[in-house]
């Protein structure tokens, strides 16, 4: 199989897994405030257009399906970090990074709220965001020169930085915030923020 074909066979099961994720969003939210008890696989397969087999050959619940996006999307932070400019400082480079992953596209509002507000929802996305620290951390890692073995500095700051999402989303949802999600999150991540470790290199 050449390299085209694999790319293409990549990206359609892709299109599957986001199609299935957003369906499965689409129908919770659609039921309301406990609509996550009445979500069925087999509703999600049929909505999203395929068999509850291929559902299940992606998501093993309807939690995971559900926050599939926000899963993809912390999975790409430490690759957004490391194609930042070298010589960009680092809070910076995180800043930017983060900030134009979580705007492009700008979440959806009755979405997050909708995971922010479900516990087993909220629980899940709690995990998307503590899979991101591994390849965040290893980023930052390699752009400040750190030992991601010895050095606290990597991880508790990739720790911070998934904190400040979450915290951007909650104060993004309150009611009568007029700001929009990337103000905020940018506001958030310059609260944890240094321009880098204690005695290491700067940028």
């Amino acid at each position: 199989m050449n390299d085209d074909a694999v790319d293409l066979r990549a990206r359609n099961k892709q299109a599957t897994r986001e199609a299935i994720s957003h369906a499965a969003l689409r129908l919770a939210i659609e039921q309301g405030p406990h609509g996550l008890a009445l979500v069925r696989v087999h509703d999600i397969a049929t909505a999203a257009g395929v068999s509850p087999r291929t559902y299940n050959n992606y998501f093993s619940s309807r939690e995971e399906a559900i926050c599939a996006f926000h899963a993809d999307q912390a999975r790409r932070a430490g690759e957004a970090l490391r194609a930042r400019p070298a010589g960009e400082p680092l809070d910076e480079a995180v800043i930017a990074a983060v900030v134009e992953l979580y705007t492009d596209p700008e979440p959806d509002r009755a979405g997050l709220r909708m995971i922010m507000s479900t516990p087993a929802l909220e629980g899940e996305a709690l995990k998307t965001f503590t899979m991101a620290e591994g390849p965040l951390a290893e980023a930052i890692a390699a752009r400040t020169g750190a030992d991601p073995g010895r050095d606290l500095f990597p991880a508790v700051v990739a720790a911070a930085v998934a904190g400040a999402i979450r915290v951007a989303g909650r104060r993004w949802l309150e009611p009568g915030n007029t700001e929009s999600f990337g103000a905020i999150l940018r506001q958030a991540l310059s609260v944890v923020l240094p321009a880098a470790p204690p005695g290491g290199p700067q940028g």
